[in-house]
């Protein structure tokens, strides 16, 4: 924060955010796709020339991070490589590839009376996004609001402050470049925690809705104090369930890679199922595969019974989304246990079945009301970029407006356009 920032009040500065915010987002909404597409293509460069730049702000990051005894599955969510780098730069071509929503018709059909009605495509306006460790998010978050044609205001985790800051700079090169406003893109400059309140309020009627992406005091926090809409992504509570009729090749590969492929982002398991049917030729090759991987087990008595490295699973670990390496794993006696199990205790993020019986599946897909679910895939596919969304802003939990991965259209409402020839009511 510069030191005449430093002067004012977190209120007076996140006013005027709000501000520009709401120009830039009526800027943006009638911005033409050929200016949303350069405007993207443009930072996609810009960050590539300037990894370097990029790297070193994540690099003090992460010390100040590690100097506090930050947690592995934290760290691992707050660090950048020149990987992780090619995976944002993708993602923000991506997007700025995708047809652009703004103003496509959704329905549209004739009245009696001769009135001609549309439903159209319209941005939502200003979105606030209100993050914690992940620096990806900024460019996602800022790529898909610029894509839909909306601004956004990003509040970031003090932790991933200069790594937001370096990426947000190249956003602005590609708004100016194409001839935007860079107020459409702003990070907020301070990481006092009255700034959240401030957004949370709404910014005097100029955040039109909030997506929280952390971890459940913070979501809860928004849930709590939001006066504006919220696109609630809560925790992760991710189950992969082995029906009687699984492939043991597929359960095995599917298993470790759901668990142990990343362990601290959402889409990771944490609660592994058995089909009691399957105990004898399917549990111990599964079980070998995650420990073998360094996964710790936590397990119900007929797990523990069969599984010598197994701690003794606590009614918390079915509720807890341990972000580690770490699993929790049941034995079931039917897929309707498994359904069960998962509606008792899912947070409704995402669920996946191992199985080759086609009603096993349609049942599991019928009856469990998760956002997500998978059938022979991978729970960590729970991604906006693997649903070929370009990123997301986040996996909403909720089931008002968007569900599943944020991406381009769900950042979007509509409008009706009611064409007559001088029709009156009677």
């Amino acid at each position: 924060m510069s030191a005449l920032e430093a002067e004012r009040s977190v209120t007076d500065i996140m006013a005027e955010i709000g501000q520009k915010a709401r120009i830039g987002a009526r800027a943006l909404a009638i911005a033409t796709s050929e200016q949303k597409r350069t405007a993207l293509l443009t930072a996609a460069g810009a960050i590539n020339a300037h990894r370097k730049k990029i790297l070193a702000a994540n690099a003090k990051d992460m010390e100040a991070a590690q100097s506090k005894g930050i947690s592995k599955a934290f760290l691992d969510r707050l660090l950048l490589t020149d990987a992780r780098i090619d995976g944002i730069i993708e993602a923000v071509k991506t997007i700025a590839e995708l047809p652009d929503p703004v103003g496509t018709t959704i329905a549209e059909w004739d009245r009696p009376n001769g009135l001609h009605i549309e439903r159209v495509r319209t941005p939502l306006g200003v979105i606030g996004v209100i993050f914690e460790s992940r620096p990806n998010v900024t460019a996602d978050a800022g790529a898909l609001c610029i894509k839909s044609g909306n601004a956004v205001i990003l509040r970031g985790g003090s932790d991933s402050f200069h790594s937001s800051h370096a990426i947000v700079e190249c956003m602005l090169d590609g708004l100016h470049l194409a001839g935007l406003p860079v107020e459409c893109v702003q990070l907020v400059p301070t990481i006092d925690r009255a700034a959240v309140g401030e957004m949370l309020k709404g910014l005097g009627g100029n955040i039109d809705v909030i997506v929280p992406r952390g971890g459940k005091t913070l979501v809860a926090r928004v849930q709590d104090e939001a006066r504006v809409p919220v696109f609630a992504h809560l925790e992760g509570l991710v189950h992969v369930y082995i029906d009687r009729s699984a492939d043991l090749e597929k359960a095995v590969s599917v298993t470790l890679n759901a668990k142990m492929r990343r362990t601290g982002i959402c889409g990771a398991a944490e609660t592994l199922l058995v089909h009691k049917d399957v105990v004898a030729t399917h549990l111990k090759p599964i079980i070998d595969a995650l420990i073998a991987k360094g996964c710790e087990i936590r397990g119900d008595a007929a797990v523990m019974a069969l599984v010598p490295e197994a701690k003794a699973a606590t009614e918390e670990d079915w509720k807890t989304e341990y972000e580690d390496a770490i699993i929790s794993v049941k034995i079931v006696d039917s897929v309707e246990a498994a359904i069960a199990h998962i509606e008792h205790y899912s947070s409704h993020h995402t669920e996946a079945i191992l199985a080759e019986d086609a009603a096993a599946v349609e049942k599991f897909f019928n009856e469990i009301d998760s956002a997500i679910l998978l059938h022979n895939a991978s729970t960590q596919f729970a991604d906006g970029g693997e649903f070929g969304f370009g990123g997301e802003i986040g996996i909403a939990t909720g089931k008002m407006h968007a569900r599943g991965p944020v991406g381009v259209e769900q950042l979007t409402s509509f409008k009706y356009r009611v064409r007559g020839n001088g029709q009156t009511r009677p």
